[in-house]
C-alpha cells in the first residue's frame, strides 16, 4: 500500500465524520449537521461540519474530492448534488448543495445520510505554452465539432 491518508476534522461535537458502508463502497457517506427542509423546485446549503484534507499523490497525479448523489435520495425524492468539486487547498467546512426537482417538501434530520464524497484521482502536467502544435497542424481534424462528417 502507498500510505495514503485522507483526513478529517469535526468542527462541530455532533458532526458525524464520513463513513462508508462496505469496504467495497467508492463513496463515504455525508450527514447532515442540522434539521432542515427543501422546498419544491428549489436548492438548500445543508452543513456537514466537517472539513477534510485530500491525500497527497507523487506528481504529476493529485486527488480532489467529488459530491455526489445519493442513488436512493434521487429515485425516491428527486434530490440531487450540484456543483460538487473539492479541492486540496479548500480545507473549510464542507456544504452539500441539495436541489429538489420534485413538487414535494423535503424534510430532513440532524444526521441523515445527504450525500457521498468520492475521492478521484487525476492528473495534472505543467503547462508549456507553443506557437504551434507541429504534430497536428497537419490533420484532418481541423475543423471543430462536426469535421469527421459525423
Amino acid at each position: 500500500m502507498l500510505g495514503i491518508n485522507f483526513t478529517c476534522k469535526k468542527s462541530h461535537p455532533d458532526a458525524v465524520i464520513p463513513t462508508r458502508a462496505t469496504e467495497y463502497d467508492a463513496g463515504y457517506d455525508l450527514y447532515a449537521l442540522e434539521e432542515g427542509v427543501i422546498i419544491p423546485n428549489n436548492k438548500s446549503i445543508i452543513k456537514t461540519g466537517i472539513s477534510i484534507r485530500m491525500p497527497v499523490l507523487p506528481k504529476p497525479f493529485k486527488v480532489y474530492g467529488s459530491i455526489r448523489s445519493r442513488s436512493g435520495l434521487s429515485a425516491k425524492h428527486n434530490l440531487e448534488v450540484g456543483a460538487g468539486v473539492i479541492d486540496r487547498g479548500y480545507i473549510k467546512d464542507l456544504g452539500v448543495i441539495l436541489y429538489n426537482h420534485s413538487f414535494k417538501t423535503y424534510y430532513y434530520k440532524k444526521g441523515d445520510r445527504i450525500a457521498q464524497l468520492i475521492l478521484e484521482v487525476h492528473i495534472a502536467p505543467d503547462i508549456y505554452e507553443v506557437k504551434e502544435f507541429d504534430v497536428l497542424s497537419n490533420n484532418d481534424r481541423n475543423g471543430g465539432f462536426g469535421s469527421t462528417g459525423n
